[in-house]
């Protein structure tokens, strides 16, 4: 929707396999290195990726490089020693840190919580065990998912015995156990009980157990006001250009996030977790088993254990990995224990394709085909419109926007329309929003869009049309019932509402493989379906049809699809104007 778009990367739902690779042939005439450099120049000059990448085969590091700015302002290249906050990589370090002290017989993973925070509320706390904290099982709501968490909490100081209580009382979404629910809060918890048995702050054990003795000296918490030296900053995409991205108070991710390193200190972290230096085997395996299956594949104890494509062929290798994602940020780490092959990725402008970058990668170092990235349809446009005027941008998308060089995506053209309309310039803004409608038909966004931008212009009348529209395409678009209401339409009666029959509910619980590692979770909570995609949070889903659902945080939707005998055999994604079909698992 509109003004969503600033917090874009923040709350995309399942955007993270939206962006596509052209399938172009590569050949075999350089080696790895070559075709490294190759793929990874390519995807920083079209703005997919600005960050640093390292890659070993074997255990040995084959390639490391820095791609872009770690500061656009100061014109500071990435590098292989440029600090990038991790986020949810951070994960697997607090579980070892927990692992070292049940080893040492501190804790127990089958104690209830209260054992260590004797104030944590006890109608949850007494059931919720550490085993569930570090699985995912707990049931505790995740705090970055709570209503305005980003707008009116995130850039504010916490101590850790405060932010406790923020979530601490919240109703269970589920018996602790019964299912997988990725959730900040069970880590930010892990974290609290670190410093609650040790007497020592959660920094402190990091540095003391991991960071010292691996010599991993560029990495750490990463505090704000600390003056540190090759940080990286931050950055979001804004059309053809960038900005900085929201401020967040780095208390609030704490053991769930908080961290910063370079991608050579993962590479020494990696190496670690073939030996017993820090965890002896015993804890390991524990760390790397396969609990309750999760949004594509299996969560251990900080860790995803699953399978990733390689390159552009149907085989898939085993793997061990987690991304991460925070404001300004996001990083993978991948790794392949069979082979001890490792492939690092950390960017500093939010929303880079990583899985696919991956993917491509995989296939360099299997020596299998592999697909290149397309440079943007929407960002081509808008510098000939820039360069030259309207006609000539129209004329030339004309040309490109089914070539195969070219990649066209709707949020793409969404962001560069809303640059030129920042730029006051609104008729390159209307003209672009309009060609994403007649691209987009189906998309609620883009009608969305184009009503704030007639409004803009003070055509009231057309911008009712594309919001009324908008509202009929996803009737939980409440910023088009809000604008409706302020140019005095009643919108009592646009929004029908549906109820579905709960036996059909019961018949979407399932989970849905849109690509090998990439799975849509969905389950029933009461009359309410939920859906999970790998590595988001989790969100309610609501009936437009009795097969098709909406989500309200953003714009996708699913529908369930049957087939001859009336079973539901699939899911499609619907989401940024691309469809994606994800086959039914069977459990």
């Amino acid at each position: 929707m509109g003004k969503s778009l600033h917090y874009f990367v923040l709350r995309s739902f399942f955007i993270v396999l939206l962006t596509f690779l052209s399938s172009v042939h590569v050949g075999y005439g350089q080696d790895k290195t070559d075709k490294l450099d190759e793929l990874l120049d390519l995807y920083g000059e079209y703005a997919l990726f600005n960050g640093s990448v390292l890659v070993a085969e074997n255990g040995k590091v084959i390639y490391k490089k820095g791609i872009g700015m770690a500061n656009m302002e100061w014109d500071i290249p990435n590098a292989p020693d440029t600090k990038h906050r991790l986020g949810s990589i951070t994960k697997q370090f607090t579980a070892a840190l927990i692992l070292q002290l049940v080893a040492e017989g501190k804790l127990k993973l089958d104690e209830p919580i209260t054992t260590y925070l004797p104030d944590y509320p006890k109608a949850g706390g007494n059931k919720i065990t550490l085993h569930h904290l570090l699985t995912h099982t707990s049931g505790i709501p995740n705090y970055t998912s709570f209503p305005k968490f980003f707008e009116e909490r995130s850039r504010n100081p916490y101590t850790v015995e405060e932010f406790v209580k923020v979530f601490s009382d919240s109703t269970l979404q589920f018996i602790p156990g019964e299912t997988f629910a990725y959730s900040n809060s069970g880590y930010f918890l892990l974290g609290a009980i670190i410093e609650k048995v040790t007497g020592k702050s959660y920094e402190e054990q990091l540095k003391q157990r991991i960071f010292t003795p691996l010599n991993m000296n560029n990495s750490g918490f990463d505090h704000h006001e600390n003056i540190l030296k090759k940080r990286a900053t931050g950055y979001q995409k804004l059309g053809t250009g960038y900005q900085n991205s929201p401020y967040l108070d780095m208390s609030l991710p704490y053991a769930a996030g908080s961290l910063y390193a370079t991608v050579e200190d993962l590479y020494l972290w990696d190496q670690a977790l073939y030996t017993d230096q820090l965890l002896n085997k015993e804890s390991k395996d524990l760390m790397f088993s396969k609990y309750i299956p999760a949004s594509g594949g299996h969560y251990g104890y900080g860790w995803v254990m699953g399978k990733h494509p390689i390159g552009n062929t149907k085989d898939s290798v085993e793997t061990i990995g987690h991304g991460g994602g925070i404001n300004g940020f996001n990083t993978l780490i991948t790794r392949f224990p069979e082979e001890k092959n490792l492939v690092i990725l950390l960017n500093n402008t939010g929303g880079a394709p990583l899985d696919e970058i991956t993917t491509a990668i995989n296939g360099i170092l299997y020596g299998k085909p592999y697909d290149m990235p397309r440079e943007s349809a929407a960002y081509s446009l808008s510098e000939v419109i820039g360069e030259k005027n309207i006609a000539a941008g129209l004329e030339h998308f004309k040309q490109i926007k089914d070539s195969e060089k070219y990649s066209l995506k709707e949020d793409e053209m969404n962001a560069v329309a809303y640059q030129f309309l920042r730029s006051d310039n609104i008729e390159a803004a209307l003209t672009i929003f309009k060609l994403n409608v007649e691209e987009y038909p189906n998309s609620s966004n883009v009608y969305d869009s184009y009503g704030e931008a007639l409004m803009e212009k003070g055509d009231k009348e057309n911008a009712i049309v594309n919001y009324k529209k908008s509202l009929e395409l996803n009737p939980g678009n409440t910023n088009a019932t809000d604008m409706l209401k302020k140019m005095g339409v009643a919108t009592e009666g646009l929004v029908k509402e549906v109820t579905v029959n709960p036996a059909i509910l019961e018949s979407y619980v399932g989970k849905y493989e849109l690509q090998p590692g990439f799975v849509i979770t969905v389950r029933k909570e009461g009359d309410q379906l939920k859906a999970q995609a790998t590595g988001q949070p989790e969100f309610d889903i609501y009936p437009k049809a009795e097969n098709i659902f909406y989500l309200k945080v953003v714009a996708a939707e699913l529908t369930f699809n049957k087939n001859n005998q009336g079973a539901v055999e699939s899911l499609t994604l619907n989401q940024g104007g691309q469809q994606m079909v994800g086959k039914r698992l069977q459990e």
